[in-house]
């Protein structure tokens, strides 16, 4: 008899496997939740291509919710692409292509930008002129007010849309060219078709839940993770001439920076190895 059976005679529970925690309360729905965290087991290499998935039941047991709420759970994974489910045989890991890394820094910002755009397409969903609020003008050094160009648009990647983006420019910029062009051309080449040399630009990374309008356009359940990316984008003068936020889906875009250690009188330090990682999704 085994230690664990003796461990059950004995009235005692085996040891039950458990990496994530529910939240009941929270604004996300239970086989979300359950999605994510078998999700992350994928792509963190616990579950490889091939291995059998936890089953309905195994779910049940594991995070106490309902069969159905697991099902779901399984059967969001497998729309996603991650498993396949097979009667009577389980629910199986199967094979990834491995989920592209794009880097870049400001120097040859623009090229990569180019290289970009062979393999990927931007959709313009919305194009108008509006008066910018507080954070815009702010950003734009501009009056509270003002009119401003605001596009969004959704850049697709292997025919899976990658980023939701959402730009603004002064319109006097933005008059200078139309929705279309946006369709065929990133508007850093815009901007600089319009004479606009641009310079620099300084931007956040952080992370963000996705609404339900982000979530429909990008092909993703509301609130499943984002990564969030705000930048200003400058011209030889220090002009603000762009403002964007980009909301990347984190399966389809990573950030790579590489790093050495350096020793100083202050004590040791790491530093970038080459200028600030700038995303190639230049707007």
């Amino acid at each position: 008899m085994t230690a664990k059976l003796r461990q059950i005679d004995k009235g005692q529970e085996p040891e039950r496997r458990s990496h994530g925690r529910l939240d009941p309360s929270g604004h996300v729905p239970l086989y979300h939740q359950i999605f994510l965290i078998l999700r992350n087991r994928i792509y963190g290499g616990e579950l490889s291509e091939g291995d059998l998935v936890p089953s309905e039941q195994d779910l049940t047991n594991e995070f106490g919710v309902s069969r159905i709420t697991a099902k779901r759970a399984l059967n969001e994974l497998a729309e996603a692409g991650l498993v396949v489910r097979e009667r009577g045989r389980g629910t199986r890991v199967v094979k990834r292509p491995p989920a592209p890394a794009v880097t870049s820094s400001i120097d040859g910002w623009l090229e990569n930008i180019s290289l970009m755009g062979l393999s990927t397409r931007a959709q313009v969903h919305d194009f108008s002129y509006v008066s910018a609020g507080e954070e815009i003008a702010q950003a734009l050094e501009l009056e509270a007010g003002a009119e401003v160009q605001r596009a969004v648009r959704v850049r697709w990647l292997d025919e899976k849309p990658m980023s939701y983006l959402v730009t603004y420019v002064p319109a006097e910029i933005g008059r200078q060219f139309e929705r279309a062009d946006l369709n065929a051309k990133p508007l850093l080449h815009l901007l600089e078709r319009a004479g606009i040399d641009v310079s620099s630009a300084r931007q956040t990374i952080s992370a963000t839940l996705a609404d339900s309008e982000v979530a429909r356009a990008l092909s993703i359940h509301a609130g499943a993770p984002l990564i969030e990316v705000r930048r200003v984008v400058r011209d030889r003068i220090e002009r603000p001439v762009e403002y964007i936020r980009v909301l990347y889906r984190p399966d389809l875009y990573h950030f790579e920076m590489s790093m050495r250690r350096v020793r100083e009188e202050s004590g040791p330090r790491w530093t970038a190895t080459t200028a600030p990682t700038v995303p190639a999704d230049g707007g």
